[in-house]
C-alpha cells in the first residue's frame, strides 16, 4: 500500500455573529458545487491551512476574521485515487463590512432558515453542519460511489 497520496486541500469557515447567532453564508455561483454554503477555498502553495482560512474569508466576505478554530474535516476519495480534504473552521470574531465577491452573494441567515428548504444547498452541505456545532463530531467522511451505489456518510 502506498504511503503517499495526492491530496487536494481546501477550507471552509463558519462565521457566526455572537450577538444574533446568525451565520454568514455565500450563494455560490459555481455550477460544480452551487448553492448556499460557507466561504472557503483552496489552500495555495506556500501558505498554511490557517493562513488560507484568513485569506479566503477576507476575499469572499470582506471581513477580517480572528481566532478561527479548527472544528474538524470533511473528506472523500477522488476517482484517480487522490483525496479531497476540507478543513472546517469556525469563528465569532471578525471586523469589517460584508461584501459580495465573484464567488457569490454574501448574507446573514440562521441555521433554521438554512435547513428549512428555503435555500438550495450543495450536495452533503447539510450533513456537514454537525461538525461545526457538535464538539463530539470532528469528521464527515464520504465514501466513493461503487457500482452506482450512493456514497456512505460517516461522522466520527
Amino acid at each position: 500500500m502506498a504511503r503517499y497520496t495526492a491530496i487536494e486541500l481546501t477550507n471552509m469557515i463558519m462565521i457566526e455573529n455572537p450577538d444574533t447567532h446568525e451565520i454568514l453564508v455565500e450563494n455560490r455561483q459555481n455550477p460544480n458545487w452551487a448553492g448556499v454554503t460557507f466561504p472557503g477555498g483552496h489552500v495555495e502553495t506556500g501558505e498554511t491551512v490557517t493562513q488560507s482560512v484568513y485569506r479566503e474569508a477576507f476575499e469572499e466576505t470582506g471581513l477580517t476574521i480572528a481566532a478561527p478554530k479548527l472544528m474538524g474535516i470533511k473528506e472523500w476519495p477522488l476517482a484517480d485515487g487522490a483525496r479531497y480534504i476540507v478543513f472546517l473552521y469556525k469563528t465569532t470574531a471578525y471586523t469589517g463590512k460584508i461584501h459580495t465577491s465573484r464567488e457569490g452573494e454574501i448574507f446573514w441567515t440562521t441555521r433554521e432558515k438554512l435547513l428549512s428548504g428555503q435555500y438550495q444547498l450543495p450536495n452533503t452541505f447539510a450533513e456537514m453542519l454537525p461538525v461545526f456545532d457538535d464538539a463530539n463530531i470532528n469528521e464527515l467522511a464520504l465514501h466513493a460511489m461503487v457500482d452506482g451505489v450512493e456514497h456512505h456518510i460517516n461522522w466520527q
